[in-house]
């Protein structure tokens, strides 16, 4: 009886499509007319779940001293949370987007959400190192559901003829979560510590749950998608994913030359990643159609994705280091935040009206040439830089973040579509792969070159300093005298004064170490800006020859 019920509840309604109302590839909801009303609470719906599903890892990302000092762990292990979800999220979509065509949208949409939510829930039984590892991978993997789905509810609040617009719509929504995690994180922290941060995410959950069960979606059509040779080919691939998004997020950490675990990790990965290409090469219906992969159009596709991901990380990663190293934290960047979240929408807003599928790559261009402006403005911060000088560059980069996705998005799928749906299945991995690869490998590359230029400016300080010298002896007696109410003895307040000086010259040495990542940022950005220019400068060009021996003939 339960069982019954169990699949009576799970079970798509039965939905009249008109011909032009038929969803376009299986798995895909049907795209009938919808009342306003309606169409309002699609859209409305998309957003929970499009915020749900990035919000819960861009808190726990954003917040990660704290947790470390809540739940007692070592840098090296708090580390393992975020990069534990990416592990498990990353490759997670090969199987969903089978499971869709198979067993359908309804069931796709509660089974993960409610396991999101159950996951979620789990953390705040978080005991030890381990169970937090482990409940946040399974939550990598639930939650990779919640930003197709929120695309897909956002598919319905738009007109067919809208429907470009749709999902530039919904895939930029979980792309406004980490601003908006760190405006929340500070009243949300203050309450109860690190559990209120998963009471929230929770809260989420159980509210996109209760809407998504209100309002369905238009049923999808079914086929008989999976294949055993589907579950070898991903434990093999998303092995190898997970194997390397680890390597990526703890490598500058433990550094990368001093843990013997990173080579290992590296040897297991590599064959790994071999076998499941050499397996899907030779399918007939395979998950990842390598030939088309490996095509000169997507090759391009996937580097520029890739370095623009890595100059993206400027805000993410090098900005926000910069403000940390200065002694500032999440208390105090309310107000650049909220600048990043509303340069964030208006670069979702923008690139949604203007977005023209013919000409992808100069919306491209404009984005990363947009990091490259404001990476090099940024490369100009002194000791004294605060957030408020940090404004305009910021809100620069936050616009061509989400202004970037819509047109690099299209650009594959477009593709994708003229060739078939089992292309589709290979370019919305490769999408994920690459950004969620991407990011990693930015924040790791930054972070990499940062502490080595750290090292090379403190060396180059510490050379320049000599206790003879008179303003170098009076900085160290003026940091004595500041302490000299507490500490009476001379050699003590001296040695203070050293130790002050010597914090000095470190915070010194991180501002030009941060100044030489910036302007690394806005050097690749302007490489990748002049590559996208060759390549449509070239495009014309073979273009108008073209037509010209055409018209010859």
């Amino acid at each position: 009886m339960i069982a019954a019920r169990i699949r009576n509840f799970l079970a798509e309604e039965e939905w009249t499509f008109a011909p032009h109302e038929r969803p376009a590839l299986p798995g895909s909801p049907g795209s009938p007319e919808h009342p306003p009303v309606r169409r309002f609470w699609y859209g409305a719906i998309g957003v929970l779940v499009g915020i749900t599903g990035g919000l819960g890892n861009a808190m726990i990302s954003v917040n990660t001293t704290v947790l470390q000092g809540s739940l007692g762990f070592e840098p090296t292990e708090i580390a393992w949370l975020p990069i534990a979800y990416v592990m498990t999220n990353t490759s997670i979509n090969l199987l969903l987007i089978k499971f869709r065509q198979q067993f359908g949208l309804r069931p796709f949409a509660i089974i993960f959400l409610a396991l999101y939510a159950l996951f979620t829930f789990a953390h705040l039984f978080v005991r030890d190192f381990w169970s937090a590892v482990a409940v946040r991978a399974a939550s990598g993997m639930a939650g990779a559901a919640l930003s197709s789905l929120g695309l897909y509810y956002m598919m319905q609040a738009f007109p067919a003829r809208w429907r470009i617009k749709a999902i530039i719509v919904g895939i930029g929504v979980p792309q406004c979560a980490i601003p908006l995690a760190r405006l929340f994180s500070p009243e949300l922290l203050a309450m109860s510590q690190w559990r209120t941060l998963y009471l929230f995410e929770f809260g989420l959950a159980m509210l996109s749950l209760g809407a998504v069960t209100f309002l369905r979606l238009p049923p999808s059509e079914r086929i008989k998608a999976f294949e055993p040779l589907d579950f070898v080919t991903f434990a093999l691939f998303g092995g190898s994913m997970a194997l390397v998004a680890a390597v990526l997020g703890e490598g500058r950490i433990v550094w990368w030359t001093q843990a013997e675990w990173i080579g290992w990790a590296l040897v297991a990965a590599i064959p790994m990643f071999a076998a499941a290409i050499a397996i899907e090469h030779y399918r007939v219906n395979p998950l990842l159609n390598t030939r088309w992969l490996g095509s000169a159009d997507i090759v391009r596709f996937t580097i520029v994705t890739i370095m623009a991901r890595i100059v993206l990380s400027e805000q993410t990663y090098a900005a926000v280091g910069l403000l940390t190293a200065l002694g500032q934290n999440n208390d105090q960047f309310g107000t650049l935040y909220i600048i990043i979240l509303a340069a964030s929408i208006a670069g979702v807003v923008a690139s949604a009206i203007t977005i023209n599928p013919e000409k992808l790559t100069p919306a491209v261009m404009l984005s990363i040439g947009l990091v490259a402006i404001g990476a090099f403005a940024d490369s100009f911060s002194t000791s004294l830089t605060r957030a408020p000088q940090l404004y305009l560059t910021q809100a620069l980069i936050a616009f061509a973040g989400t202004y970037f996705l819509g047109p690099s998005l299209l650009f594959g799928m477009t593709r994708a579509l003229q060739l078939g749906t089992g292309h589709i299945i290979s370019f919305i991995a490769l999408f994920g792969i690459v950004n969620a690869i991407g990011g990693l490998g930015g924040s790791a590359l930054l972070g990499t070159y940062q502490v080595v230029r750290e090292k090379a400016h403190s060396a180059a300080i510490v050379q320049t300093v000599s206790p003879t010298d008179p303003i170098v002896a009076a900085r160290i007696a003026a940091g004595g005298a500041a302490v000299g109410r507490v500490v009476g003895d001379p050699s003590l307040r001296a040695a203070e004064g050293g130790a002050l000086l010597s914090q000095t010259a470190t915070r010194e040495a991180n501002v030009l170490a941060f100044n030489d990542t910036f302007r690394l940022i806005a050097i690749l950005a302007a490489l990748t800006t002049a590559y996208l220019a060759f390549l449509m400068i070239r495009r014309n060009y073979r273009a108008r020859r073209l037509a010209s021996v055409q018209a010859s003939t």
